[in-house]
């Protein structure tokens, strides 16, 4: 079968022009690591609404970049195909910005980080005490992979010019 990733915009963010482009990446980025018949939500929104999420589910009450919250459960969908419900993941775009002029990359590469990073948590990964840093080499294995996956992935434009 396939994955089926379902993408959305908080109502209160602006939806961005390259939108249309998440699922075929995130589709691709779970093909590489041979995952199949997952399903991921992924919603874009502002520092204000991670927030809130990070204070209600984290009890942190802070704006951060991405959030994954996994589901793990299985179902089977009014056409009798079976589904891996992965889980959701939360991307601020306000981070987003934050974190590209940091690390001192494109919008581009830091959106297609922070997807990678969304879908390993959702699958089990986890980095511990360990973040990227820059100028840092990761040690634990999801960052390793999360690092692989951006050679790999290196040459995709999901931000034009940015």
């Amino acid at each position: 079968m396939a994955n089926r990733i379902l993408v959305s915009v908080d109502e209160n963010t602006a939806c961005p022009e390259w939108l249309n482009l998440i699922e075929g990446f995130v589709d691709n980025v779970l093909k590489e690591l041979e995952y199949d018949d997952e399903e991921i939500s992924i919603m874009f929104c502002d520092d204000k609404c991670i927030q809130e999420l990070n204070s209600t589910y984290r009890k942190i009450d802070s704006a951060t970049d991405v959030l994954s919250f996994e589901n793990g459960l299985e179902y089977t969908d009014e056409e009798g195909n079976k589904w891996f419900s992965a889980g959701d993941i939360a991307i601020s775009l306000d981070m987003l910005k934050q974190n590209a002029q940091y690390f001192e990359v494109s919008e581009n590469e830091e959106l297609k980080r922070l997807l990678i990073h969304g879908v390993l948590h959702l699958n089990g990964y986890d980095h511990g005490e360990e973040h990227v840093e820059k100028g840092v080499e990761p040690e634990c294995e999801m960052l390793k992979i999360q690092k692989r996956l951006m050679e790999k992935f290196s040459d995709i434009i999901l931000i034009a010019g940015k």
